[in-house]
This record gives C-alpha cells, structure tokens and sequence, in this order.
C-alpha cells in the first residue's frame, strides 16, 4: 500500500522526535530485536492517531531504550543519511544527551568552502567516529538543544564542523539550507512534552 505523500513526510518528524527522547542511560549496552522494533512503530503510529483524533485531555506514551536502538538497526535505516553510519544515542542525565556515528567527511569537505588555514574541515577525511553533547529542552511544544562539546576521532573540534555535517546530511525539500543547531524546532503531533527518564521516555501530547 502507497503511503500518502504528507504522511511520507510527517512520520519521520514524529520519529525522530521519539528518538530523541527514547535514550538510553550513558554507557548501557542492549541486545535488540525486530520485535522491539516493531513495538517503536506502533508507538509512533499511536502517537499519530492521537494527533488525527484532535481528541480534548492527553496521551502519554512510554519508549524504550530497546525500542529505539532497535529502530535504528531495523526500520529504520531508510531514515539515516548516507554517508552516516551505525548512530547510537544515550542519556546523561539531567537532560544531558550523547550522541555518536560514524561520518564520511568527505562528502562534507568536497561542499564545503574554506573560510582558512586554520578551518578544521581542512584537514579532516575519511571516515570517522564523530560524537556530541548536549542538553535538550522539549516543553511547550517546542524544543531545543543546547550543544556544549563535539569531537572526532575523540578530539575536541568547534561547534562550527558539527554544524557543518548536520547541514550538508540535513538538507531536504523542506530545508534546503539544512538545519540549524541552534534553532529551536516545533515538536510534530500535538506532542507538548518529552520526559526523559533513566531507560525510557515519556512522550506527552
């Protein structure tokens, strides 16, 4: 069955936002199968019913650490730009994320134009692990993160080359200047609030 157009385009957003959210405690590593996969794609499609629904009161929906990390390596792979490979997410604490993927830099280094000698995407290539942190704020409908640390290949590099990689693998017909990390974004779905807990996230709309 075709899937409509506006759907094709909604159901990543309410994805990734579930993502986002469903994160697992720092260092926690977890076997993942397709039934948890399977149960994630229930939660999203429930959440996308609520929306449907315009119902009065509220939803609250729990996601697992293995439910997303299952996601990511089953259905989920048609969501991942080329070029990024095996992204894994974790949780801090007090709202505190990590984030880790391997990124080909080349395709980045080949668009990017030089602002120097001393513009690190310069003398980066290859692919390498790049890892983030930081501290998202999802209340209101809206969220935020707010970026303190980037590194590749485990060095510190500024801000400045992750918001390089998030532009060139975020560019879309929807944002053909790709993403801005420091923007606040509108969270899909109705959804008001993401909670995250040690191992799970609450989804509320």
């Amino acid at each position: 069955m075709n899937m409509p157009r506006s759907l094709r385009l909604r159901r990543p957003a309410v994805a990734a936002c579930v993502l986002v959210a469903g994160l697992s405690h720092a260092g926690a590593q977890t076997v993942v199968t397709k039934l948890d996969c399977d149960r994630f794609q229930e939660k999203v499609t429930r959440i996308e019913n609520f929306e449907k629904r315009m119902s009065a009161g509220s939803q609250r929906t729990p996601v697992t650490e293995a439910e997303v990390n299952a996601y990511f390596a089953f259905d989920g792979r048609d969501q991942i730009p080329q070029g990024v490979v095996d992204p894994r997410l974790t949780i801090l604490g007090g709202g505190r994320l990590a984030a880790r993927a391997t990124v080909d830099l080349d395709r980045v280094r080949e668009q990017h134009k030089s602002t120097g000698l001393f513009d690190p995407v310069n003398y980066l290539g290859g692919r390498l692990a790049v890892s983030a942190t930081g501290v998202l704020r999802a209340q209101s409908g809206v969220a935020r993160l707010d970026l303190e640390s980037v590194q590749v290949a485990g060095i510190p590099v500024p801000k400045v080359l992750l918001q390089e990689l998030v532009t060139y693998y975020s560019r879309s017909e929807r944002f053909p200047g790709g993403i801005n990390l420091d923007d606040p974004f509108p969270l899909p779905a109705r959804i008001r609030e993401i909670q995250i807990g040690r191992g799970e996230a609450i989804i509320v709309q």
